[in-house]
């Protein structure tokens, strides 16, 4: 049996060898900016180098919108390949230490042989992420109208034991944490009674709560809209804080960038839930009118940067800070590789951009009220061309100074696309 395509480490070398002279050139230029505004280019190269954002499992395969998916060549068949492909992105990216699975997409077999596969590929395994917003084959009770909320003791049960065994999953490949979400909610007015579901909601998750081990954290994971377009349940990062809040230390709010109405101050969401002690991760994409589809700083890479200002404020307070990251996106028309290389770039981006704000002097300038100052200042460290301190980053943790151009050389998808003859696709899906 051929041995699958792996990108040769000679071949790295040489795609690094011959951009490091421009590179270099770049990098010290950058740094002699930096000095004139008191900043340490080298410091803020060490922070980018340490910084890491977990892929999600789903997002190595095409996705789709709600009337079709068109599959790509190559797409991983199984959750092995997948954790290959997300090896390729860690790999060229050096930011993507983590992978983060979903069951029952992901069910392994053998957790011990997925584990050690994925060691292999220099990965570990993040947030473990449950599903009771479809009906898998063989359920034996629906999710049509709710999962943790149903009207039906008997259906709020089995979703409490998926997700009690997705944490049994997920202690075997090493996780210590959940991400909940449901898809529970209402089209129609009159359809549930809100108060009664939200009361089943947070009853069905102290069940849940109360199966995790000692060293395990459960985000609840807030969304506006979708599929309940009426009403759905934990719709906000109020109601998600007020759960966490009742569930105790172990139980916090993950804050996905997609899952909140046209222009609300994401910042601000995360501002409170810092300060309230109760962010716990945050799930990075882009969007333009509504949910999650786009790649990370597509569209509005400067609110990207606002939540990082505030991301790294917090740790700048609070060393212990360090919530959970990871890329949420649904790639429907680009090479998911190559979309998750460039997103986990652009989140290092506005993490390094944060880093380069003047905190003593936006503080003075904030306690002067001087609006126009103050926000002139978070303005010069967005529009700092960062990229030479991320290419370095990438160098230094033995990836590729061009990641994607890399990745294009290498021939890696149309290898994969022999490898992985296609499946024939039916049907429609998001994921």
């Amino acid at each position: 049996m051929t041995e699958p395509f792996r990108i040769a480490p000679e071949f790295l070398a040489e795609h690094n060898r011959a951009r490091a002279k421009d590179l270099a050139a770049d990098y010290e230029h950058l740094g002699r900016q930096l000095a004139r505004r008191g900043l340490d280019v080298e410091r803020i190269t060490a922070a980018v180098q340490r910084f890491c954002v977990a892929i999600p499992s789903w997002g190595v395969g095409t996705g789709g919108t709600r009337f079709a998916r068109f599959a790509g060549p190559g797409e991983p068949r199984d959750v092995f390949e997948k954790i290959a492909d997300c090896g390729t992105i860690q790999q060229l990216c050096r930011a993507t230490p983590a992978v983060s699975l979903h069951i029952p997409w992901d069910e392994p077999e053998d957790p011990a042989a997925l584990r050690a596969a994925a060691a292999r590929e220099g990965l570990g395994f993040d947030a473990m992420n449950s599903n009771t917003f479809q009906d898998q084959p063989g359920q034996r009770l629906s999710y049509k109208f709710g999962s943790l909320t149903h009207t039906d003791a008997a259906v709020r049960q089995q979703a409490i034991e998926h997700n009690r065994h997705v944490i049994e999953v997920g202690r075997r490949l090493g996780s210590r944490s959940i991400t909940v979400w449901i898809a529970d909610g209402a089209n129609f007015p009159g359809q549930q009674n809100h108060r009664d579901a939200l009361s089943r909601y947070l009853e069905s998750l102290r069940a849940i709560y109360a199966a995790l081990p000692a060293d395990w954290t459960m985000y609840l994971e807030h969304k506006l809209y979708e599929p309940a377009f009426y009403a759905t349940v934990n719709n906000d990062w109020g109601t998600s804080f007020w759960c966490a809040s009742q569930l105790g230390a172990q139980c916090r709010c993950l804050v996905d960038l997609g899952h909140h109405a046209p222009n609300t101050n994401i910042e601000m969401v995360v501002a409170r839930l810092v300060q309230f002690g109760k962010l716990g991760g945050f799930h990075f994409n882009d969007s333009k009118y509504g949910d999650d589809d786009l790649d990370s700083g597509a569209i509005h890479p400067f609110q990207l940067f606002l939540v990082f200002h505030e991301l790294v404020d917090a740790q700048a307070r609070d060393p212990s800070f360090a919530p959970a990251y990871m890329l949420d996106q649904s790639h429907n028309v680009t090479d998911p590789i190559e979309s998750l290389i460039g997103s986990a770039g652009e989140v290092q981006r506005a993490f390094a951009q944060a880093l380069l704000v003047d905190r003593r002097a936006l503080a003075e300038l904030q306690l002067q009220n001087d609006a126009l100052l103050a926000h002139r200042a978070l303005k010069a460290a967005f529009q700092t061309d960062v990229s030479p301190i991320l290419a370095m980053a990438r160098v230094r943790n033995g990836g590729a100074i061009d990641p994607i151009a890399a990745y294009r050389q290498s021939g890696y998808r149309a290898h994969k696309a022999v490898e992985r003859p296609a499946a024939e696709q039916r049907g429609s899906g998001i994921v």
